[in-house]
């Protein structure tokens, strides 16, 4: 069985929803943004054609700016109201752009995120996930949304992977470039990452089985 593999070639990264009246309300969203905005110069560098979602502007407002500012130039940007990003507008340009692969980071990791994952799976596009660029505002909704999607198919992986994974070889014409952005990605604060690795137990029926 072929082994999904990350490449400037055959990915496409896109950015989910990371929209300007969710400060405050998510965990470590200094992070996610920061994250998010290194994988988009990194796309801008290597080529990586970037798609980016905005959940009901309207409400929420726009990508945030160093989100948006770090963007390609002519990156299209989606309006939505369906929770999950795999609308048809998206779904039209991924297939336009021939990618069997779609690299996902953004906001909220049960929600807009794990939707998108699914769809994404369920169309045949390979999906994979930044575990280090997604959020929520609770974040002990993060572990069961990823084992979800992890199960239904979805790869995880990290900014800094995503980036040499992409790269391939120190001979690239970007790696100066990416080494670069490369140290600039933020880990998770200590107690989102120990909330991420030892997620509580499930809790045990009181009630006896049968």
């Amino acid at each position: 069985m072929p082994i999904p593999r990350l490449s400037s070639a055959n990915a496409v990264l896109l950015v989910i929803d990371i929209q300007e009246a969710f400060h405050g309300h998510i965990a470590d969203l200094d992070r996610v943004i920061a994250n998010a905005a290194v994988m988009c110069r990194a796309a801008a560098e290597l080529a990586l054609p970037v798609i980016v979602t905005e959940h009901y502007p309207q409400g929420l407002g726009r990508t945030v700016a160093p989100v948006r500012e770090a963007l390609p130039s002519g990156t299209p940007i989606f309006e939505k109201t369906r929770f999950s990003a795999f609308v048809p507008e998206v779904a039209n340009a991924i297939h336009r752009l021939g990618r069997p692969n779609a690299l996902l980071c953004g906001l909220e990791a049960h929600v807009c995120v794990m939707q998108t994952a699914l769809d994404l799976l369920a169309s045949g596009v390979q999906s994979f996930h930044l575990t280090d660029a997604i959020g929520a505002g609770q974040p002990l909704q993060i572990p069961p949304a990823m084992r979800r999607i992890e199960r239904a198919g979805s790869l995880p992986t990290g900014t800094l992977s995503a980036i040499y994974e992409l790269m391939a070889d120190a001979r690239h014409p970007a790696f100066r470039a990416c080494l670069a952005l490369a140290k600039q990605v933020r880990p998770e604060s200590p107690e989102v990452a120990d909330r991420i690795i030892h997620p509580p137990a499930a809790a045990t029926s009181p009630c006896p089985r049968p």
